[in-house]
């Protein structure tokens, strides 16, 4: 499929949101970095870490840390890895959100804080494994659905701090008409 006029719209506004994108894929290293490229996540091919170097470091080792870490695109992942990968950012302190439309990606849409399946395309394992589903496959949904996420924190927020202070200033009043 051509990569869709939004998505890089997208990405740019993920990353002006302080959200890392990453792309995980099971396409070939030059298809992915293609794609990356044209996404503003590599310039490049260098910034490809493919399955198989995943594959040689161990899965918990400092290495492959270092190699999740340091990439944005990964090509010829296998699902085990992608479940890998997620871990390794969890490690790290991260806050994953997968995306996937896959039987495949099930196993990373579980393990992530939320999972996010493509419901249009997406099959049922993909959708019962997420959290989310977003219905028009369209990753500019998800920056949407990020703003206005932000936009209701804030106000929780905002009213919280309202209620504590309200409510501090009316025992602050009753504690003084006690000592009255």
């Amino acid at each position: 499929y051509p990569l869709r006029s939004e998505a890089k719209e997208a990405v740019v506004a993920c990353k002006q949101a302080g959200v890392e994108v990453a792309m995980v894929t099971g396409d070939h290293p030059v298809t992915a970095f293609a794609i990356a490229r044209e996404l503003g996540l590599a310039d490049d091919q260098k910034q490809v870490v493919t399955g198989y170097e995943l594959n040689q470091t161990n899965d918990n080792s400092d290495e492959f840390d270092r190699l999740v870490s340091t990439a944005r695109v990964f090509a010829r992942v296998e699902p085990t890895q992608k479940l890998n990968i997620v871990h390794s950012l969890q490690r790290h302190g991260h806050f994953v959100a997968a995306t996937g439309d896959g039987a495949n990606d099930a196993p990373a849409l579980k393990a992530a804080e939320v999972g996010v399946a493509m419901g249009k395309y997406g099959t049922d394992v993909a959708r019962e494994s997420s959290e989310l589903i977003i219905t028009d496959d369209n990753f500019s949904s998800i920056v949407a659905g990020i703003e206005e996420g932000r936009v209701a924190y804030n106000n929780v927020r905002k009213v919280i701090f309202l209620l504590i202070s309200t409510g501090s200033g009316a025992i602050g009043l009753f504690i003084l008409a006690l000592f009255r």
